[in-house]
């Protein structure tokens, strides 16, 4: 815990109380949104690896159903099958959870940050000695919402905005195609993670969720950013050498 401490909780909660100080008028809402913005950019490298392999295995997820469909009485047969099958496509199957591992003692430590920055009295004994303590910082963002206290609103939000992420990465079906079990899961989970983000978020302080809506937001803006990078470069004709 001294570890998590000392490499992830105290930086991130530096950072914040030192945009909270610079920023005129000390508005906690603007230093979450430039929080929000600079760890993203920090995690892009890790975010665009997820993204590109979350997608490409859920694009592979109908050829992966008829193969199981195929084999399904031959279950020695299926696993060199769908392993044949990543090799030619050039996917890693484990790909996608790797970056998301790396991410999440960020997100602890983020939780972590809203919760105790926002409402424990003692939360400013974890700055550094170079960073200004302004005591407890003022909750009110933009002038009219606190964001120590739950909000359904902001709840509500980050679970729209979560299910628009989630739709964003479930391939489309082709006609008659059913997509399996898998399919049927990964569908089903694209409806139950803004339900459980509403949930959760609406238990929690408002700048958690706040920040969680923003993290999603961005999230969004950065599927668009690599899948629509990758589609287009899909969609460019090879170049056939003519020698």
């Amino acid at each position: 815990m001294n570890i998590f401490f000392v490499i992830f909780y105290q930086p991130i909660f530096n950072l914040l109380v030192w945009l909270y100080n610079i920023i005129p008028g000390h508005d906690l809402g603007v230093a979450i949104i430039l929080l929000t913005l600079i760890i993203r950019l920090l995690l892009y490298p890790l975010s665009k690896k997820a993204i590109q392999s979350q997608k490409s295995l859920s694009e592979l997820q109908p050829a992966i159903e008829e193969i199981k469909e195929k084999y399904k009485d031959d279950k020695e047969k299926m696993g060199p099958e769908i392993m044949g099958l990543y090799k030619e496509k050039k996917i890693n199957p484990f790909s996608s959870c790797l970056p998301m591992l790396i991410q999440l003692p960020f997100l602890f430590a983020i939780y972590r940050v809203f919760f105790n920055g926002l409402t424990k009295e003692d939360s400013m004994s974890a700055l550094y000695g170079f960073i200004y303590n302004p005591g407890m910082m003022d909750t009110m963002a933009f002038g009219f919402f606190n964001l120590a206290e739950k909000s359904i609103v902001l709840a509500v939000l980050a679970g729209a905005a979560q299910f628009w992420q989630s739709k964003m990465m479930v391939a489309k079906k082709k006609p008659g195609g059913g997509g399996g079990m898998a399919g049927a899961m990964g569908t089903q989970m694209v409806y139950i993670m803004p339900v459980i983000t509403i949930v959760i978020g609406s238990q929690f302080p408002a700048g958690l969720t706040f920040y969680w809506l923003l993290t999603t937001l961005f999230s969004v803006a950065q599927q668009y950013l690599v899948l629509g990078k990758k589609k287009k470069k899909d969609s460019e004709p090879e170049v056939v050498d003519q020698k």
